[in-house]
């Protein structure tokens, strides 16, 4: 975030990212551990290509939930972008 409370993609969508693969890792090692099938329903459901438990659809998973927290930081940060500078102009700042 700068002086005037915007807020830059780039950081945010790595922090994004970072933290989902991060999630997903502790998510599948849960689901090795406990052997929960509602985990793997739900990986599945969530991970296009992902199917429970490959190598190759363990990365697969990985390459996904990294990119939603890009698509999370692409578009939230425009939106939050808007409003600070909207509040700015109208003295709401």
């Amino acid at each position: 975030m700068d002086k005037t409370g915007r807020m830059a993609i780039v950081p945010l969508g790595m922090t994004l990212g970072t933290f989902l693969v991060v999630t997903y890792i502790l998510c599948v090692l849960f689901g090795l551990l406990v052997s929960d099938p509602g985990m793997h329903r739900l990986l599945s459901d969530l991970l296009p290509g992902f199917t429970w438990i490959t190598w190759p659809s363990f990365f697969i998973g990985l390459v996904w939930v990294f990119v939603f927290g890009w698509y999370v930081a692409v578009i939230f940060v425009p939106i939050y972008n808007f409003f600070v500078a909207r509040g700015a102009k109208s003295g709401n700042a």
